[in-house]
């Protein structure tokens, strides 16, 4: 149950290397001449950078997301002070049934 499962070697896919094409024209200059540099064959291809910006945020956008930042922060507030108003009526309650028990007690010994 625990063991891998190796797919037979016919059926294995292949290598990704294999799949993607050199792009045409663009050639690797190597940086220096040293022995290592004679082993890469296929040619080193770099994606162009982007001018682009990364995001573009219009008026209306930014309300809206200042608008469902400030929805997030109520939203996370109001669960916060439920569970801390439940925790200090816990606690009331338990200290009220301390107080309860202890004078049942204290009754039993003075009689």
């Amino acid at each position: 149950m625990f063991t891998p499962k190796i797919p037979p070697s016919d059926t294995a896919p292949t290598p990704a290397t294999s799949l993607v094409q050199p792009l045409a024209g663009i050639t690797h200059t190597p940086a220096c001449t040293c022995q290592h540099a004679s082993v890469a064959s296929a040619p080193v291809h770099l994606p162009a950078a982007s001018s682009a910006p990364a995001a573009r945020f219009t008026p209306g956008s930014l309300v809206l997301m200042a608008g469902g930042g400030t929805a997030v922060v109520l939203v996370v507030g109001a669960v916060l002070v439920s569970m801390l108003l439940a925790t200090a009526i816990t606690a009331a309650s338990v200290a009220l049934c301390a107080v309860v028990l202890r004078s049942l007690v204290n009754d039993q010994k003075g009689r």
